[in-house]
Parts: structure tokens; C-alpha cells; sequence
């Protein structure tokens, strides 16, 4: 067990090793990922301004069943990869910024969110150019099918195939969200004074099951009517918060803003609020990690830039509009400076408005890890079938393993389990990120057509 467990803490401080960012320590990851947002933002003429009236009118007019190929509708696409990324970091991610950067973290998120959008578009296009389709019509994708192609087509079939097949392992185990079962299991617990972890892990994991082993069809269906439903509850527990605390919202913005460009001693300055906030976005929106291309693979289009533009809105609505709100409320409640940590925070904001609104909290917190544990189930589904076939026994194994995963989360210490989570996660964006800079003259070529054709 001893070695286990150095294994995992020399793996956790090799994927996050920090580097000095003008006083303050960052994850060097956290850069890896930070950067293509803005180099891809001035290379393809930002989309994340112009192009998002375009990303709603084709949601407006997507192709029906039969009109294009693909498995789900661009929607019911949209809404699963926002399964994965609205989650739980978006509640607890948010009240860890804010005590780690202070309100000025909240601004930063808001604008990285922002560059995020970009890269959003960029791997889910070249996801789209590069999905394959099965012998049943079935459509697979995801950045391990991007670079194994983009690998054959430069003369590197070898390290397409070895990248990809990073790719695809580092998915299996970051594609286990172990702590939003057992988050979710926390608040549960605060508000009802339920004791045992495996039966609400079991009683999680049965909710999942029925998801998971009914496939593709049934998960669009699922994240279509969930999504809007967990968000528009939680928001609307914030805007409760707000209009409690309506006189005090200008100060708040202030001292947001403030904050972002001096911060006080205690939490950094501002490089320590520009740090917090650029670590929780880029959690947060996911973008550069290429979880939400095996999503939107699905969807039915004419054209991988289509589904691209589709994906600028992940970002727009998980990260500037969900977290921004978030952390307004936090700041205007005042709960984020009073020695609490984590969801704790968001709950004594919530207890403001009403002694049972933790209760709402813990619907939201229950909604919210259950659509991330049924979209990552499909996403560690994708990985599984590029690495051992996407037979039907192939599939049902990793369905049952992966339900069979979950229980134990809600009752143990997850402890080291998490970093080797954690860090897998992350890994994942490696080899993503080369494959989108390898592919960015084709992207800037696949747009200018796509925009040509639409303008004709």
C-alpha cells in the first residue's frame, strides 16, 4: 500500500508541478491549457464574438433524423457535453476561487471563460472532421480518432496510434467523477442526516445504471431534459440570493473588479485572484481537455464547423453565465470569507434565503453530479471501445465495471484515489492540445469554407 501510495503522490506532483507566474506558484498544466485558448482566439479571427448569434440560429435549424449523419440531434448533443461540464466545479469550483483568489478571481473566470469558448469550437470541429462510423451506423469520436487520422495522414501512423492510445487510457480513469458522488453524498447528508454512504452510493449508481446500459439514444434524452432543468434550478436559488442582497450588488461588482486588478495580501493580490480564476475556468469549461468532442461526435450535421460553433456555448453558459452568477451570490452573501471551504459555502448562502433552501442546494448538488456521472460514463464508454472494439461484450463490460465503480465513493476517504483521478484528467490534455495545434492551419481552412458556403 506504501508504494501505491507514493506512486500516486509522485504522479499527482508531476501532472500539477508548479512554476513561479510573477510571485505566485500556477500549475504548469493549467498554462498548457490557458495558452491555445489565446492563440487559437487570434488565429481563427474570434469566434467567441463573432460567431455566437451563428451558434443559436443552428440549434434553431438543425437537421432532423435522416438528414444527416449522426445519432443524436445538435441539441441533445450540446446538452450532454453540458452534462459533463456544468457539474459540481461549478458550484463548489466557484467557492474554492473566490477563497483562494479572493472576489477578484471571479472577473478572471468570466474572461477566461471567454477564450475558452474558442478552443470549445476548435476540438469539437476537428472531432466532427475525424469521427468514424461503425458496421451498425453507430458513430464513435473523440481526440483519440483525431490524432490516430491526423497521425496516418502526416506519415506518423505510429504516433497517431500511440497518442491516441494515451489519449483513450487516460480517459478510463479520468472519466470516474469518484468525487461527485461523493460531494453530492456530503450535502445529501447535511440536510437529511443520512449515515450511509453505500446506500446512497448504490442507490446513485442504480440511477446511472438505467442511463448507461441504455445507450447513445438514451443518454440525448436524459441530458436534454435534465440540463435545463438543474441549471435553471440552481440559478434560480442565486438569483434568490441576489435579490436578498439587491442593495448590496453594486459594491459587490466592485469589489470584483477590484479585486481582479489589486486583491488584498490574503489571498495573493491580484496575481493570486488571476491565478485562482484562470485554474477554476479552466477546470470548470473542460476546454483543451477534449472530454466534450466524444459528445458532440454524436451529433447530427452537415459539417464538422457547424457542431463547432455549437460547442462555443459550453463555456458561454457553464462558466460566464452559471459560475459569474455563482460567484456574485457567494460575494454578496458574504459566506466566502467566513472560514468555511468547498460547497459549504454556496450552502450558507442558500441558508440565507431560506432555512430550507440547503435542501434546494442539495436537489441541485444530487442533479448535478448524477448528469456528470451519466456523461462521463458515456465518454469513458468511447475510450474503452477504442482501445478494446466497441463489440457488444466489450461495452457491457465496461458498463458494469464502471457502475460497479461508483457505490464505494460515497462511503470511503477517497483520499489518494482522487489524485490518480485528478491527474489522469488532466493528462488528457497533453496529447489533445498537440493534436489541435498540429491540425490549426486546417481548422482556419475548414472555417473560411464552412462560412463561404453559408454566405452563398
Amino acid at each position: 500500500m506504501e508504494n501505491f501510495n507514493a506512486f500516486v503522490d509522485g504522479l499527482s506532483a508531476a501532472v500539477f508541478f508548479k512554476v513561479p507566474l510573477f510571485g505566485a506558484q500556477i500549475e504548469l498544466i493549467v498554462l498548457y491549457l490557458a495558452l491555445p485558448m489565446l492563440f487559437f482566439t487570434l488565429w481563427l479571427g474570434f469566434p467567441n464574438v463573432r460567431h455566437v448569434g451563428r451558434a443559436i440560429r443552428i440549434l434553431r435549424s438543425q437537421p432532423q433524423a435522416g438528414e444527416a449523419k449522426g445519432d443524436v440531434s445538435q441539441w441533445a448533443a450540446l446538452s450532454t457535453a453540458l452534462s459533463g461540464t456544468i457539474g459540481l466545479g461549478n458550484i463548489a469550483g466557484v467557492a474554492v476561487a473566490l477563497t483562494m483568489g479572493g472576489p477578484g478571481a471571479i472577473l478572471w473566470m468570466f474572461i477566461i471563460g471567454w477564450f475558452a469558448m474558442t478552443v470549445k469550437m476548435a476540438e469539437v470541429t476537428l472531432g466532427l472532421k475525424y469521427r468514424v462510423f461503425d458496421t451498425r451506423g453507430h458513430v464513435h469520436g473523440g481526440p483519440m480518432y483525431v490524432l490516430k487520422a491526423v497521425g496516418a495522414a502526416r506519415g506518423w501512423p505510429k504516433l497517431g496510434l500511440a497518442l491516441g492510445g494515451a489519449y483513450a487510457f487516460f480517459a478510463l480513469f479520468g472519466a470516474i467523477p469518484m468525487v461527485q458522488v461523493n460531494q453530492s453524498f456530503a450535502q445529501v447528508k447535511v440536510v437529511t442526516g443520512l449515515t450511509n454512504g453505500w446506500a446512497y452510493g448504490v442507490f446513485l449508481a442504480s440511477a446511472v445504471a438505467l442511463v448507461t446500459l441504455g445507450g447513445a439514444a438514451w443518454l440525448g434524452e436524459v441530458s436534454k431534459r435534465l440540463t435545463p432543468i438543474k441549471v435553471a434550478v440552481y440559478l434560480g436559488g442565486v438569483m434568490a440570493i441576489l435579490i436578498l442582497h439587491i442593495g448590496e450588488i453594486p459594491g459587490a461588482l466592485a469589489l470584483i473588479w477590484n479585486g481582479a486588478w489589486s486583491g488584498d495580501a490574503a489571498t495573493g493580490g491580484a496575481v493570486g485572484a488571476f491565478v485562482a480564476g484562470m485554474r477554476r475556468a479552466v477546470f470548470a469549461s473542460e476546454a483543451g481537455v477534449g472530454s466534450a468532442v466524444m459528445a458532440h461526435s454524436l451529433a447530427r450535421t452537415k459539417h464538422p464547423v457547424s457542431e463547432g460553433l455549437v460547442a462555443l456555448l459550453e463555456p458561454l453558459l457553464g462558466t460566464m453565465i452559471v459560475c459569474a452568477l455563482g460567484g456574485l451570490a457567494l460575494v454578496v452573501a458574504g459566506t466566502w470569507n467566513g472560514g468555511l471551504e468547498g460547497i459549504a459555502i454556496t450552502s450558507a448562502a442558500f441558508a440565507q434565503v431560506s432555512p430550507w433552501f440547503p435542501w434546494l442546494l442539495a436537489v441541485v448538488v444530487f442533479l448535478f453530479a448524477y448528469s456528470t456521472l451519466v456523461a462521463w460514463g458515456f465518454y469513458g464508454l468511447q475510450a474503452w471501445g477504442y482501445l478494446f472494439g466497441n463489440g457488444a461484450k466489450a461495452q457491457w463490460t465496461y458498463k458494469i465495471l464502471y457502475v460497479v465503480a461508483l457505490p464505494p465513493a460515497a462511503a470511503i476517504d477517497l483520499g489518494r484515489v482522487v489524485g490518480i483521478v485528478d491527474s489522469s484528467f488532466f493528462l488528457m490534455a497533453i496529447p489533445n492540445v498537440i493534436a489541435l495545434y498540429l491540425c490549426a492551419g486546417e481548422l482556419r481552412r475548414d472555417m473560411a469554407d464552412y462560412l463561404a458556403k453559408e454566405a452563398a
